[in-house]
């Protein structure tokens, strides 16, 4: 299970709609109706409109996602043996993500995320995958659990530092897997990863993730992530996700945790709240930013078109000697599974 989003304390007034720090382009208004109020969007005729171009573009998006990511999986898988693509090739867990932040004080962000594995015959054979993508390759080396991200915790990152990443991934046993691949540059990386989980009774599960990784210039580094699970009920989850990162070259602890509770209503309809803290060893600051975030996340249409709204409200503080500063982020993400 994926999971997104974040909590708001109620004693804390949002600023108006029309205040300068959160002013929208038309397009970013349309998206917001779209995602937040769906059924007002489809009571008007001009909304109904703006709803169907969007489906319009993101189909045609989506389409040319996948004929471009299975024509490279083709070439690819050609690469290692004379099997046909079609004897059991596919695209698995394809994803486009493209994300509008608004963060006080700072300028609209406007990212894009892109993942996709895929199942080859000719490696299938050699026990091995290959994925491929555009993200943050920061987070993709040290293997950062998603919901930690820069981009999950509304934290404006920089667009000219995501690139495209691909590699191979060898499957071992014992819970343990192997990747080399190449990020923007083209830079090679190297990550040997392990992953145990426990079943602690009926409702409870912790689950352990270990990555070693290499690159030139960072050398050796590790991330370390815990995650305990609580089921409440079928439709309400809680978790504590904690995660740390260490390399030869920074020699101190980059560590993030996330405290959430899940609610879900059906049909990929998720409701999230969650407390988010972060902060980084010898930095002067023990927790250099914490905050609420809540977000909601539905279908759009069908059931590979999402839509998903974060609001939150952060306390910064990155160096001890300035005042710790509060400020609101939003976050809207338009999803699209390939």
């Amino acid at each position: 299970m994926a999971y997104s989003g974040s909590g708001v304390s109620s004693s804390l007034a949002m600023p108006r709609p029309h205040h300068p720090r959160f002013a929208l382009t038309g397009h970013a208004f349309g998206l917001v109706a779209l995602l937040a109020f769906p059924s007002a969007s489809l009571a008007a005729e001009e909304s109904t409109e703006s709803e169907s171009a969007v489906v319009e573009v993101a189909t045609s998006a989506r389409e040319s996602l996948r004929a471009t990511t299975e024509w490279l999986a083709r070439g690819v898988d050609s690469w290692f043996g004379d099997r046909p693509f079609e004897d059991g090739g596919s695209v698995r867990n394809g994803r486009f993500d493209l994300r509008l932040l608004l963060r006080e004080r700072k300028a609209p962000d406007l990212g894009v995320r892109f993942n996709a594995s895929f199942r080859l015959p000719n490696i299938e054979n050699r026990s091995a995958l290959l994925f491929l993508g555009r993200d943050n390759p920061r987070e993709v080396v040290s293997d950062q659990p998603d919901a930690l991200s820069r981009e999950q915790h509304l934290q404006r990152g920089n667009a000219r530092d995501d690139a495209f990443f691909a590699g191979l991934g060898v499957q071992g046993g014992g819970g343990f897997d192997f990747r080399l691949g190449l990020r923007g540059g083209p830079k090679p990386y190297a990550q040997i990863r392990y992953r145990h989980e426990w079943q602690l009774g009926p409702d409870d599960a912790l689950d352990f993730r270990e990555t070693v990784f290499w690159t030139r210039d960072d050398r050796v580094g590790s991330t370390t992530a815990l995650s305990y699970e609580h089921d409440f009920s079928p439709t309400l989850v809680g978790r504590w996700l904690n995660a740390a990162t260490i390399t030869q070259r920074s020699e101190r602890f980059e560590w993030s945790s996330n405290l959430g509770l899940y609610r879900f209503f059906g049909d990929q309809r998720l409701l999230s709240t969650e407390a988010l803290f972060r902060g980084r060893e010898g930095g002067g600051v023990n927790v250099e930013e914490y905050g609420l975030q809540l977000s909601w996340e539905q279908p759009l249409h069908d059931d590979w078109l999402l839509g998903e709204i974060s609001v939150g409200h952060f306390r910064e503080r990155e160096i001890a000697t300035e005042p710790r500063r509060g400020l609101w982020a939003l976050g809207l993400n338009l999803k699209i599974r390939f």
